[in-house]
C-alpha cells in the first residue's frame, strides 16, 4: 500500500475528498497518508525538504491534492495542476497555508502577516497588506464560489473578503490552545476552526 502506518513528523494539514468519505493528511517533511475514499497519489517525502510543508488542498475531482511549503512552493500530484510558486521570491513572512478554486485551475497561498498569492485562476479578492495582527494568520479557506475567501489567525480572528461572510470569530476569547487552521462548510454559510 502507498499508505504509510503512521507519519514521521507532525500533521500540518488535511483536506477531503469531494464525497467526504475521505482525507488526506500532510505531514512537514512532505509524506501524505490517504483515508475513505481518499486515493494516494504521491508525496514529497524523502526529497529533503529544506521549509517545512505547511500545507495541503485537494483537487475539485479528488484525483490529485497540492502541497505548499513555508518558502512557497508548491507540490503538484495526481491530476493536480502546477500554475506557479513563490520560487525563489523573498518573502515578508512564511506561508501558512493554501485553498484550490473550485475549478481547480488555481489556488492561493497565504502567508502569516496576511498576505496573499494567487496564481492560475485564483482571483486577488485582498488581503491584509499592512495591517498590523494581533495574531498571525495561520490558515485559510474559499468560498464554494470562488469568489472569496477567509483568513483565520492563531486567536481565531477572523478576516473576509470578497463573497466570504463573516460568520464569529473566537478573537476575544480565552483559547487553551492557539487555533491552527479553518475549513468552510460546502453552503459557505459557515466555517469551523481547529485549535492545537
Amino acid at each position: 500500500s502507498p499508505c504509510l502506518d503512521h507519519l514521521l513528523n507532525p500533521t500540518v494539514g488535511v483536506a477531503a475528498t469531494p464525497s467526504g468519505a475521505g482525507y488526506w493528511l500532510a505531514a512537514a517533511d512532505g509524506g501524505v497518508l490517504a483515508f475513505g475514499d481518499a486515493k494516494f497519489h504521491g508525496s514529497a517525502a524523502g526529497r529533503g525538504m529544506a521549509p517545512p510543508i505547511v500545507g495541503i488542498a485537494a483537487t475539485p475531482s479528488g484525483r490529485g491534492y497540492w502541497l505548499v511549503g513555508a518558502d512557497g512552493g508548491v507540490f503538484a500530484f495526481g491530476d493536480a495542476g502546477f500554475f506557479g510558486s513563490m520560487g525563489a521570491t523573498r518573502l515578508n513572512a512564511a506561508v501558512v497555508g493554501m485553498a484550490a478554486t473550485p475549478s481547480g485551475g488555481g489556488y492561493w497561498l497565504v502567508a502569516s502577516d496576511g498576505g496573499l498569492f494567487s496564481f492560475g485562476d485564483a482571483a486577488f479578492h485582498g488581503s491584509l497588506g499592512s495591517l498590523v495582527l494581533n495574531q498571525p494568520v495561520v490558515g485559510m479557506a474559499a468560498t464554494p464560489s470562488g469568489r472569496g475567501y477567509w483568513f483565520v489567525a492563531a486567536d481565531g480572528g477572523v478576516f473576509s473578503f470578497g463573497d466570504a461572510g463573516f460568520f464569529g470569530s473566537t478573537g476575544n476569547m480565552i483559547l487553551n490552545q492557539p487555533i491552527v487552521g479553518m475549513a468552510a462548510t460546502p453552503s459557505g454559510r459557515g466555517y469551523w476552526f481547529v485549535a492545537a
